[in-house]
């Protein structure tokens, strides 16, 4: 599938891509190139780490290089959020849920829109039939609440979206892209709702244009406005501020008795699935994390010149990551970090990594392999990880604690992908 062509189907800036140079990415495995992965066991000026202690004394100093050198640093000063529930539906999609809408404001910052949160939690009984706390799928989504489901009661986003030129968005009267009631439920297969419900899991999501705008003024709008410092080249970038509204979610959901905030999943797929890896690398209380498809600066290791690459990432979407990011443009090997060791982060929690076979542009392989580089790490807590050495056969899940698939298909989230990440949450988290 051509790479332009997946870029603008999966709600990238058309405008912005289209501005940029040519790029020819490498697709033949024997020209990736050699390259050489830091050891996230032998942190520099520092002993080997052989002990589950020891890692935990050098999270800290991982979770930094990361910060400094791609996503950037995430502002740690409190925010004061206010919770305010603009709906109650008991009786959700024909019973099965009950479904809430909450806007988590910001009070610190009153000119910022608040994130408006749409759960779903099953209402089906335990067998002693009194309800007990669900487990959580917890995801951002691309085009607002309203693609989620086709139900006609969840109100349109009226932030910005990507003008999708299919007439799920019209300009409005400052010439700025809004959703449309034709954008309603276009993206509902990909959150198969009642199918999670019936598993047992609630399911929680927002419109990462809540957060912050995926465009390069975005941040001007959004919650970088107020937190971070634009003039430092470890400035946080939009990746960053979107794993940030992860946990801001997250803490919404520790004040919901009818969830088990301390079985709560990231997930995410695309640069979602990047934001997803990064907010559980910081925040400890997400139990497991699924990357579907997080591809460059997510779950592939950024040494491979496969599909896209750091340069190329950098220059269609430069709003994404730290300044100090692009430095490594054409010097991918000086970077002291690469993307194995954020997933060695998540350890002991159970991680699912997954790929698709015509999602060449995401590098499958690079993803599988950046995943079995953190086995050494989950081997430290005595956390089994893929137990093979090369991609498995497509549509076939693989791994334990550290679980993986390759699927048919292009860069998109499938059923078959949740039969998957249903399967391995019952076995993991559930």
């Amino acid at each position: 599938m051509n790479h332009f062509l997946r870029i603008g189907l999966f709600l990238a800036c058309p405008l912005l891509v289209s501005a940029q140079p040519a790029f020819v990415p490498n697709y033949v495995e024997n020209m990736v190139g050699t390259y050489t992965l830091p050891d996230p066991l032998q942190p520099p000026k520092s002993g080997r780490v052989t002990t589950v202690q020891q890692w935990e004394a050098q999270r800290g100093y991982w979770i930094s290089q990361f910060a400094q050198h791609v996503y950037g640093e995430t502002p740690n000063q409190p925010v004061k959020l206010r919770y305010e529930t603009r709906s109650v539906t008991p009786d959700a999609r024909v019973g099965k849920a009950i479904r809430k809408q909450i806007a988590i404001y910001m009070d610190d910052y009153p000119q910022l829109p608040p994130i408006e949160l749409l759960l779903y939690i099953p209402t089906k009984t335990n067998r002693s039939g009194g309800t007990k706390p669900a487990p959580v799928f917890l995801g951002l989504n691309f085009c607002g609440n309203h693609c989620v489901s086709t139900e006609a009661d969840i109100p349109l986003s009226d932030r910005w979206v990507a003008d999708a030129g299919n007439g799920a968005s019209e300009l409005n009267s400052q010439g700025e892209p809004r959703a449309t009631k034709q954008s309603r439920g276009t993206q509902a297969r990909r959150w198969p709702i009642d199918t999670i419900l019936a598993r047992g899991y609630a399911l929680a999501t927002a419109y990462y244009g809540d957060i912050e705008p995926d465009h390069i003024n975005g941040w001007r709008t959004g919650i970088r406005s107020v937190l971070g410092d634009t003039t430092k080249a470890d400035n946080w970038g939009a990746i960053g501020a979107w794993a940030w509204g992860m946990s801001r979610m997250l803490d919404y959901l520790e004040t919901d008795s009818l969830v088990d905030a301390k079985r709560v999943i990231s997930f995410g797929h695309s640069r979602i699935g990047k934001a997803a890896l990064w907010a559980s690398a910081q925040d400890l209380r997400f139990a497991a994390t699924i990357a579907n498809e997080a591809g460059e600066g997510g779950a592939s290791l950024a040494r491979r010149t496969y599909g896209e690459t750091v340069g190329r990432i950098n220059t269609a979407f430069p709003h994404w990551f730290a300044p100090r990011y692009k430095t490594y443009n054409d010097d991918v090997h000086a970077l002291p970090v690469d993307q194995h060791i954020l997933m060695s982060l998540l350890a002991p929690r159970p991680l699912y990594v997954a790929s698709a076979e015509e999602d060449r542009w995401s590098d499958p392989n690079g993803e599988f392999l950046s995943a079995k580089a953190a086995e050494p790490v989950y081997a430290l807590y005595g956390k089994q990880g893929l137990g093979a050495s090369r991609l498995p056969s497509v549509n076939t899940s693989i791994g334990s604690t550290i679980s993986y698939h390759i699927r048919t298909g292009v860069h998109d989230v499938t059923n078959f992908d949740w039969w998957q990440y249903l399967q391995f949450a019952d076995d993991m988290v559930k």
